[in-house]
């Protein structure tokens, strides 16, 4: 908080306006955030590289933005470990942060309160209080991008692990000796499941068709570079035999992993979101029915209801800016010994 900045009451605190902000591999998205999540103004710059030049670019969209609007605090969302204490950020692959005390110089440029949280965790928190997962005290959210981001709620609270870095379910083996994932292993679910995989299984479709006719296969004739998920998304929803199979297997994948997923935390509600999910009406009851069929106890047990993100890509700016206010609270709030004296 700024220097002589008047003190707030924890009751009142609950109700400023908090900046979130998601930092991403090629782009910083900020939003202006309300108490019920509302997102009433955004702003957006290139993530430049280096930790200096990230800080000050991050720092300067939340300040214009503080700038139009009376802001209180600032949390940051992005895709690596963050330690427990919120502040230090561990190892971010896409972004230049290696144990890094983010939040505290973050915030000593801002002169606010600043928090730090992964991504999918920030996701998670407002999907829960404002979306898909409303109310549920176990819950698992699992983003589909480029890979797999995922974050499990345990009596409504964010489950990190010893270390800060639970859980890495995009990690988990499907299949072993599988396609090769970045993280050294093979067969990882998100190299089955994810934008990535998408574009992966439609080229292998393609390699194996000897039917023609796909839209796809011109595009890969050309440059294989060209089939993205995206790319295959579209062709699907054009009718396209080949992406439609490969789409398919998406879902195929993602019951696969939503079983062993409920076999470990039992939840009441998956909420499935990244932007993957914009597609799911073209994967998403195929996984809902491989799912029911292969988790342990089908037919004898309650089965978690599966549901796409309410907030879409806004979810992380919003989760963020939530835990901002919360921080505000807690810093604002009367001690107690002062309050009962």
């Amino acid at each position: 908080m700024s220097a002589g900045a008047p003190r707030t009451h924890a009751a009142d605190a609950d109700r400023v306006l908090a900046v979130g902000v998601d930092v991403g591999g090629t782009s910083v998205r900020a939003g202006v955030v309300d108490a019920e999540g509302e997102v009433l103004d955004t702003l957006r710059a290139p993530t430049p590289v280096g930790e200096e030049a990230l800080e000050e670019t991050i720092a300067g969209v939340v300040s214009e933005l503080a700038r139009r609007h009376p802001v209180r605090a600032a949390g940051l969302a992005l895709a690596g470990f963050v330690a427990p204490d919120r502040d230090t950020v561990r190892y971010a692959p896409h972004l230049s942060w290696r144990d890094a005390p983010v939040a505290t110089r973050v915030g000593a440029r801002l002169g606010l309160p600043t928090v730090v949280e992964h991504d999918a965790n920030a996701a998670a928190l407002a999907e829960r209080r404002f979306g898909a997962a409303a109310g549920a005290s176990t819950a698992v959210f699992v983003a589909l991008g480029t890979g797999i981001g995922a974050a499990l709620l345990i009596g409504g609270e964010l489950f990190r692990g010893a270390h800060g870095v639970a859980p890495e379910l995009g990690h988990l083996r499907v299949v072993p000796d599988g396609r090769p994932c970045p993280c050294g292993k093979r067969g990882c679910w998100e190299r089955y499941c994810s934008g990535t995989a998408l574009a992966t299984t439609a080229l292998e479709l393609l390699g194996a068709d000897r039917s023609g006719g796909s839209i796809l296969a011109r595009d890969a004739a050309a440059d294989p570079g060209r089939i993205s998920g995206q790319r295959v998304a579209a062709a699907a929803r054009e009718g396209d035999r080949v992406a439609r199979r490969a789409m398919a297997e998406l879902g195929h994948w993602l019951g696969e992993g939503l079983a062993v997923v409920a076999d470990v935390f039992d939840p009441e509600v998956v909420v499935v979101g990244g932007g993957v999910s914009g597609s799911a009406p073209l994967f998403l009851d195929a996984a809902r029915e491989h799912y029911a069929r292969i988790v342990t106890g089908a037919g004898h047990r309650p089965l978690a209801r599966i549901r796409t993100a309410q907030l879409g890509d806004a979810a992380a700016v919003v989760g963020a800016a939530q835990l901002a206010r919360e921080a505000f609270a807690a810093r604002t709030a009367p001690r107690a010994d002062v309050a009962t004296s």
